[in-house]
């Protein structure tokens, strides 16, 4: 009953009408049923990813596009164009309760608006998450080696891209901007876990690599901020484009400047509560109200949580809170990733359809960007002659979650073709496919001449 009330409380300012307060049973069982196929998808597609030895949320993300709109149908939205007939989910429960035309339409709209509400809670989660996990004190280690790499693997991209885009292919400014910067993401999870598996993480290539990625992270957010702020109006006012880039900017760097003193308060505040969640309820009151008024000021909520999370890092309960938070981070994140890839509607990347060819055409643009832009940032390394520069640019390849992210934020907001969407998805797919097997690829003569010295050693 709690859980009708919930989804009835949602649904009816939604709809507003006295059908939805009926249905609201069906639409708590089409929602309880799509969650079960979400976690199901994630879970299979994580287990396959990992026995592939690729990270889990590229399977989610292909779990998603399996049961989405590419492929069974089990998990469509309307804003794709899908109605209550084209879902499998409704099939279903419309066998169980008979609905009609009119309730399925109410039903398939409310179920759906649900499921896409819990994940944008995932991503406001991830992001979270994500801030937790930047080291802003390793961060200050890197030296000015890895702000070079970060700013260079940010800028040729987003230019490269966006230019492109616009002078070759005549996509219109907004859409091109988006999908631009969706091209700025490094994932530091997959290359981090490849550093480590061929046991190069500690080394100079490695720690200018991952101290590049986290930066890359930080200024990535900034961008999308500013980008998806840009879709909501539209245009593009250079005034606006400059107060979006101060404020974005401004408000990261005044809630990390702030953090050092609400630090002392808020380990203060969970020493004194006793009950459960005394920790982690008050992280994410923290999480929550930060995403509010980084919404408030018409940027993301996202950066909001991010923020969050690298204010929160510093405390001396960080690694505490981070076991406490992954388990929420599991339920909600999960939802996101799969719902990106059940929106995404390969179909319209398909060659034997010419009207796609265009499609294909872009996306083979996306990708060379995506693996040039990075790649070419390893030259930006100075003062090191002897430094594997290769190995640097390809470890900046990968998109991951983060390219994700911003698929998903563009997708939502609509400003995003198809097509445009598609591509940028398949150009997520690839460069987390490809950047693995190169990295280890890029150190291989470098772990040869260590295995030749092991195994030779000087003689005295």
């Amino acid at each position: 009953m709690l859980l009708e009330s919930l989804v009835q409380g949602w649904t009816t300012p939604l709809l507003a009408t006295e059908a939805v307060s009926e249905n609201s049973p069906t639409i708590l069982a089409g929602v309880l049923l799509s969650l079960v196929v979400i976690y199901v998808a994630s879970k299979l597609g994580g287990e396959l990813s990992r026995l592939l030895n690729l990270p889990p949320v590229l399977g989610e993300l292909v779990g998603g596009v399996l049961i989405g709109a590419s492929a069974l149908h089990l998990l469509v939205f309307p804003e794709g164009g899908a109605e209550a007939g084209n879902s499998l989910i409704m099939g279903v429960l419309n066998a169980i309760t008979p609905l009609s035309p009119e309730a399925a339409g109410e039903v398939f709209a409310s179920q759906s608006e649900v499921i896409s509400l819990l994940a944008e809670l995932g991503v406001i989660v991830l992001l979270f998450e994500i801030g937790l996990e930047s080291n802003l004190r390793e961060l200050m280690k890197v030296g000015v080696q890895a702000v070079v790499v970060a700013v260079m693997g940010v800028t040729v991209p987003f230019v490269a891209g966006t230019a492109g885009l616009i002078l070759v292919f005549g996509v219109p400014t907004i859409p091109a901007i988006f999908a631009g910067a969706a091209l700025t993401a490094t994932s530091i999870g997959i290359t981090s876990k490849v550093l480590s598996e061929i046991g190069r993480l500690k080394s100079s290539e490695g720690q200018i690599i991952l101290g590049a990625a986290v930066i890359d992270d930080v200024l990535g957010i900034i961008v999308l901020a500013v980008v998806a702020s840009l879709a909501k109006t539209g245009e593009v006012d250079v005034m606006n484009v400059i107060y979006l880039i101060i404020s974005a900017s401004g408000f990261l760097l005044g809630s990390i400047l702030l953090g050092k003193v609400f630090n002392q308060s808020f380990v203060a505040i969970a020493d004194k509560l006793k009950t459960r969640g005394n920790l982690v309820i008050p992280a994410f009151v923290f999480a929550f109200f930060m995403a509010f008024l980084a919404n408030a000021i018409h940027l993301e909520a996202i950066l909001g949580a991010f923020a969050a999370g690298l204010v929160l890092d510093e405390t001396d309960k960080r690694k505490e809170l981070d076991k406490q938070v992954m388990p929420i981070a599991d339920i909600l994140v999960p939802i996101f990733f799969v719902t990106v890839g059940a929106k995404t509607d390969l179909s319209v990347l398909n060659p034997a359809n010419p009207a796609n060819r265009e499609g294909l055409i872009i996306a083979a643009f996306l990708i060379v960007v995506a693996i040039v832009g990075k790649v070419v940032t390893g030259w930006t390394v100075f003062g090191q002659p002897n430094i594997n520069r290769l190995a640097i640019g390809v470890g900046m390849v990968p998109r991951g979650e983060v390219g994700l992210v911003f698929a998903g934020v563009g997708s939502a907001s609509g400003v995003l073709s198809e097509s445009l969407d598609a591509a940028i998805i398949m150009m997520v797919i690839l460069t987390t496919f490809l950047a693995p097997p190169f990295l280890r690829l890029a150190f291989r003569d470098s772990e040869t001449e260590a295995e030749t010295v092991v195994s030779n050693p000087v003689e005295s």
